[in-house]
């Protein structure tokens, strides 16, 4: 599941070892604790996504509610500060934009 807010943006995937908790991955130092404040991150420089931690379920699930549960923009996009984080969420738009053309009827 990818996971976009306005301070950060997430990859979360089940841990291929261990069924109670998540991969929570991103690709800037940072990120995942800036959702996941009390989240032990570590680097794996060789993957895709850099920067992960484990996670339990139920606590990912939780940070998710608060997250949605404190929402007060009504415009996502202007509600992201940092510009290049904007400009790349932009381009995910962009394209999701241009997706749902193609499903036009």
């Amino acid at each position: 599941m990818w996971i976009f807010t306005n301070s950060g943006f997430l990859s979360v995937v089940a841990h291929r070892d261990n069924k109670e908790v998540l991969l929570v991955r991103a690709r800037r130092a940072g990120e995942i604790e800036s959702i996941f404040p009390k989240a032990e991150t570590f680097k794996m420089e060789s993957a895709d996504y850099h920067y992960r931690a484990e996670i339990k379920r139920d606590e990912v699930a939780q940070v998710m509610a608060e997250q949605i549960q404190n929402i007060e923009y009504d415009n996502f996009k202007s509600s992201v500060n940092d510009n290049k984080r904007h400009d790349a969420y932009m381009g995910v738009w962009s394209v999701m934009y241009a997706y749902q053309a193609t499903m036009a009827g």
